[in-house]
């Protein structure tokens, strides 16, 4: 399972972050500057990292009776 969210700017993939890589990675030169204060915060990290246990495991066992 990972948990990825990307923000877009006029179609154009700015951040992503992604639970395989516990990370954000920017795509544009504004994206790569936000990705690095937010990986650069530990809390806020840690909160996005929690995500995918708060999110996807809590849902996946829904999600797979109804498959």
């Amino acid at each position: 399972i990972e948990y990825i969210v990307s923000w877009y700017y006029n179609k154009v993939n700015d951040i992503k972050f992604s639970s395989s890589l516990g990370k954000f990675v920017g795509y544009t030169e504004i994206g790569v500057k936000n990705a690095e204060a937010w990986n650069n915060d530990p809390s806020y990290l840690a909160q996005w990292r929690a995500q995918k246990e708060t999110y996807c495991l809590n849902n996946i066992g829904i999600d797979y009776q109804a498959a």
